[in-house]
Order: structure tokens, then C-alpha cells, then sequence
């Protein structure tokens, strides 16, 4: 079968309709939140995890700029997982801990810092130094959450009126301070 200009027109059309109406890209890892009090959210994956989400002045809720933290860590402890155990073994211990520069006119964090916390002891400094290298290259390559904050991404917010179904997409912008 083939495609006519008329086909693919319609096709982008059709794309452009499901935006519009709030569709998400197809992703297996997709999550979403849910409102259950004044600032505050609980969220869920597909594989039954939970997260509860809230502002500061909220007990036992991660703050967003905590779950940004923790999603670095998480993406960085992940993307050495393999290299640090292949030399460390499996049973090694690593405690990563992370923190942010925040600008506050701005509202944005400016610099995040994370500390990968093991014991090197069983290696000669040469081999240490080997498997830092080694596990530097890993995160480098692999932690897609670190890159994305590296790179930037476009961030696409689609409102939707879940009375009427119509929606508004909007794309962040940088704004002006």
C-alpha cells in the first residue's frame, strides 16, 4: 500500500487532533498524580508504586525538587549498579546523597550535587581509580534522567476539561524574571 500526500495529511492531522485532546505519547513508564488535599498528590506507576508529594510544609511528602534529587540518584546508583558490583561484588553498599544550588529569583535549581558513598578499600589505587573512571563513563552513557537535565527538555502541558474534554496544550517557556 501506498501513501498519498492527502494520507499523510490526514494522519498529521489526526496526531495533531489527539494532542489537542490531551493524548500522551505512548510510554511504557508512564506515571500520574492525583489531588487528595491542598498541595498535596500522591503518586503512581503502572507496577503499583507509590509516592506521596506535597509542599514543604507537609509531613511525609517528598517535595518535587526532592523527587528531582532522588530521580539523579536513583539514575546515577542504577547506572553503576553493574560496573561497581562486577569489581565490588554483589553485596557491595553504596549510599548516594544529593543536594541543589537553588537560584531563588529565578526559581530554579542551578547546580545539583550528588555523593556516590563506597568502600574501595579491597582495590589498589590504580583499580580504584580504573573503576571510578569506569562508573563515571556509566552514568555518562547510560543515566537518562542526568542527561536530560544536562540537555534540557521541552516540557508539553495539555489542560484538559474533564467536563467538556476540550483541551489546551501549552509548551514552557523560559520567563523573564
Amino acid at each position: 500500500m501506498t501513501s498519498s500526500p492527502d494520507l499523510e495529511l490526514a494522519a498529521a492531522l489526526a496526531a495533531d487532533a489527539a494532542e489537542a485532546a490531551g493524548a500522551l505519547p505512548d510510554d511504557p513508564a508512564a506515571v500520574r498524580i492525583e489531588r487528595v488535599g491542598p498541595r498535596q498528590y500522591i503518586g503512581y506507576n503502572g507496577r503499583g508504586a507509590v509516592v506521596h508529594i506535597g509542599s514543604a510544609e507537609h509531613d511525609e511528602r517528598f517535595t518535587p525538587g526532592e523527587l528531582l534529587k532522588i530521580a539523579l540518584l536513583g539514575c546515577t546508583g542504577l547506572s553503576t549498579d553493574v560496573t561497581l558490583a562486577r569489581r565490588l561484588g554483589d553485596d557491595y553498599d553504596a549510599t548516594l546523597h544529593g543536594a541543589t544550588v537553588k537560584n531563588v529569583a529565578e526559581e530554579r535549581y542551578t547546580q545539583a550535587h550528588e555523593r556516590l558513598e563506597i568502600d574501595l578499600s579491597s582495590l589498589d589505587p590504580e583499580a580504584a581509580a580504573r573503576l571510578l573512571t569506569a562508573a563515571a563513563r556509566a552514568v555518562d552513557k547510560n543515566c537518562t534522567v542526568g542527561r536530560t537535565v544536562q540537555a534540557g527538555a521541552e516540557v508539553v502541558l495539555t489542560f484538559v476539561d474533564t467536563a467538556t474534554g476540550a483541551a489546551t496544550v501549552h509548551v514552557a517557556q523560559e520567563v523573564a524574571r
